[in-house]
């Protein structure tokens, strides 16, 4: 059974269908051999990490956006410049928090197209901070 078929998608709300696409997203880090060491880390007002993950040596910042359509781009494209600096900004201070800072950082991107039939793609190193 998949995860989507637990859920009529017309039942949800926006924040629970973006839980449920971030849940999709998180299986796929997982089968992709990513080590999950929190989610959802958020420090007020400056901004919100989706997922933090270990995947070999590098620790990763992970943008999770979900699409149903691609009329206005894809849900990597909608990662916006200021959406970046606050990921960076909110990944420094995690960094700093549990003393990370000499560790190898990346920003990462999953990408989940649909929720009937979804497609996830991973894009690793999508932006520089």
């Amino acid at each position: 059974m998949k995860l989507t078929d637990l859920f009529s998608l017309k039942s949800l709300s926006k924040k629970e269908i973006g839980d449920l696409g971030e849940e999709l997203a998180v299986r796929r880090l997982k089968q992709l051999g990513y080590k999950i060491i929190e989610r959802n880390f958020c420090v007020h007002r400056i901004g919100e990490i989706d997922v933090i993950a270990m995947d070999g040596e590098y620790l990763c910042f992970v943008e999770v956006r979900l699409r149903s359509r691609t009329d206005y781009g894809t849900p990597a494209e909608t990662v916006t410049a200021e959406k970046r600096s606050r990921l960076v900004r909110t990944a420094e201070i995690y960094a700093v928090k549990k003393g990370l800072t000499n560790a190898l950082m990346r920003f990462d991107v999953v990408e989940v197209y649909g929720m009937e039939k979804p497609r996830i793609e991973v894009i690793k190193d999508a932006f520089w901070s």
